[in-house]
């Protein structure tokens, strides 16, 4: 058999594995991409542009059981720069914007309600309590997963989690 053979034998396995992790851990994936950007269709994207980066590198990732911190590391760091740029296009107006009219109907769903919370939790915040709370990292994980000191993932999540504790419609659904 030839080389040229042997590379087109070893990329169509390659992308077999690649295509059964995209199957097996898509939703999961998604889920947290969600939770990072607020909303699914920037979460689609999010997630697509972090799986075109891992199978660019598929092939060089020796470790295949750390293919998911690769993936969120890759998710973060895309969305971080989503949220840098964006935070350059943004300019200061004397008029404010319509506000959107909450739909109390989907807020009874504690689910939703969670996730409004959050919504208004900014970026670093969101992140931190996501990979904190929703995909039950360690503090140490985190740090080294965003790039920050140990510190600043405790600080960031403590002041997320008062945050939450004091908002007004996370606290009426509690009640109920």
């Amino acid at each position: 058999m030839s080389l040229a053979g042997d590379h087109e034998d070893s990329r169509a396995r390659d992308d077999a594995a690649f295509n059964d992790y995209v199957l097996a851990r898509g939703t999961a994936l998604l889920r947290i991409a969600i939770m990072l950007t607020g909303n699914r269709a920037d979460a689609e994207d999010l997630v697509q542009a972090a799986l075109a980066n891992t199978y660019l590198a598929w092939g060089k990732i020796n470790d295949r059981a750390a293919l998911d911190a690769y993936v969120r590391r890759a998710m973060v760091n895309t969305h971080i720069s989503w949220w840098r740029r964006r935070k350059l296009e943004e300019f200061p107006t004397d008029e404010l914007p319509d506000q959107v009219i909450a739909d109390h109907a989907r807020d009874s769903d504690l689910a939703e309600v969670v996730r409004h919370a959050l919504d208004r939790l900014p970026q670093r915040m969101r992140a931190a309590v996501m990979l904190r709370y929703f995909e039950d990292m360690t503090e140490p994980e985190i740090a080294a997963l965003l790039g920050v000191s140990l510190g600043t993932v405790k600080s960031t999540v403590s002041r997320a989690v008062a945050r939450l504790r004091i908002d007004a419609e996370l606290g009426e659904d509690s009640g109920s």
